[in-house]
């Protein structure tokens, strides 16, 4: 028995949706929102593979017909629509219609005869998307779900085959699974690419194999814009209390020493949400910026202590807050001395966690949808940087 398969080209509806996919990296926004519910939209095309089966696909239209030599096209182009919900940055529940495309086979049987036939399916899915985010905007995806499929064949023989049932109709629901990389383009437009495994059944109810390797355009919509917010500007304490007049005391020389106040120290507030990216501590490009101002402000200038204190909003535990703000506070430092060139052994960093909050629960009900109440909570998420004996 022999066995042979054709390929059909499908590179180029793949290459017309990467295109499209590179023209609106240029036409979105710059900004980029993290970490917020939303509603998304996309369409997939790609390239289907189906397993397909001559031997068992004879026997079972025709008992007691044997396959002598045959010859299968497995593949074709596939497509999808979908539309889902993100919880959170990691879970989203995805459902769609799929168009797997179509298969086929001949066959020269035994008795004597050929037959042949063709499978097109189409269905629906439902799918748990887990997301791994590797960077702000590059992650891995992986998916698992249940498809109803509707598959249509039909068949045609001569000879021993003549008696074959010329078409039928089957709908049956499976398990899908699948995986691939997403890259945020703009807060617009998303691109993935995946290769996904559908369990579908054949024309005579054998399981089959249908794989896909697909690229996806994807369309969030409904998400709170970000807040850029810029850092605060330098905080400059008021001048001292003039000294009250002193009394004159009749004393023997020598004079009392005069009395040395000093200056007040100065704090300057940052916002994190401009040092640093969701849940990191890595210095921004925008928050070295403002770091750099800072350091250029110092030089020329002498102080005896420089204090850095990181802050975070209330949400989250208490032990990943205080994590964060410590690391925070700790990257400001480092880039302080290694960048601003600050004397190492007059600054130190210490974290304050969401323990010194600047807004109040009046200020910010937990009630508040989850975009809005990230927004109220901005100024608690800072670094602060306190400077004493400056003169």
């Amino acid at each position: 028995m022999t066995h042979t398969s054709t390929r059909r080209p499908v590179l180029r509806p793949t290459l017309q949706l990467m295109c499209l996919a590179g023209l609106s990296t240029f036409l979105a926004a710059p900004a980029f929102a993290q970490g917020t519910s939303h509603y998304y939209g996309g369409v997939s095309v790609g390239q289907s593979r189906t397993q397909t089966d001559a031997a068992g696909l004879t026997s079972g239209l025709l008992p007691g017909v044997g396959v002598l030599n045959s010859t299968t096209d497995e593949k074709d182009t596939a497509y999808k629509l979908f539309g889902g919900y993100q919880f959170n940055r990691n879970i989203a529940l995805e459902g769609g219609y799929f168009n797997l495309g179509k298969n086929s086979f001949s066959a020269n049987t035994v008795p004597a005869g050929t037959l042949a036939g063709e499978s097109k399916v189409h269905g629906l899915n439902l799918d748990l998307v887990g997301t791994l985010p590797f960077t702000e905007r590059f992650s891995a995806l992986a998916r698992v779900g249940v498809q109803h499929a509707w598959s249509e064949s039909t068949a045609s023989g001569t000879g021993a085959a003549a008696g074959v049932s010329p078409s039928s109709k089957r709908d049956d629901s499976g398990v899908k699974v699948g995986f691939g990389l997403q890259y945020e383009m703009s807060p617009a437009v998303w691109i993935r690419g995946e290769v996904e495994r559908y369990r579908i059944k054949n024309a005579v109810g054998q399981n089959n194999n249908v794989d896909t390797a697909t690229v996806s355009l994807v369309f969030p919509f409904g998400r709170a814009p970000v807040q850029r917010v810029a850092a605060a500007p330098a905080y400059v304490a008021p001048a001292p209390a003039p000294a009250p007049a002193p009394q004159v005391v009749v004393v023997t020389p020598p004079a009392p020493a005069p009395v040395v106040v000093a200056p007040a120290p100065q704090r300057v507030n940052f916002s994190a949400d401009t040092l640093f990216g969701f849940d990191k501590a890595t210095v921004r490009p925008e928050g070295r910026a403002e770091l750099d101002k800072f350091s250029g402000q110092l030089a020329g200038t002498r102080y005896d202590a420089i204090t850095v204190e990181g802050h975070t909003d209330r949400k989250g535990s208490d032990a990943y807050n205080q994590t964060l703000s410590t690391e925070r506070a700790e990257a400001v430092k480092a880039y302080l001395v290694n960048t601003g060139k600050v004397d190492p052994a007059k600054i130190s960093a210490v974290g304050k966690g969401e323990s010194m909050p600047v807004t109040t629960a009046a200020d910010c009900s937990d009630k508040l949808p989850r975009a809005q109440l990230i927004t109220c909570l901005q100024p608690d998420r800072r670094v602060d940087v306190e400077v004493t004996g400056t003169r």
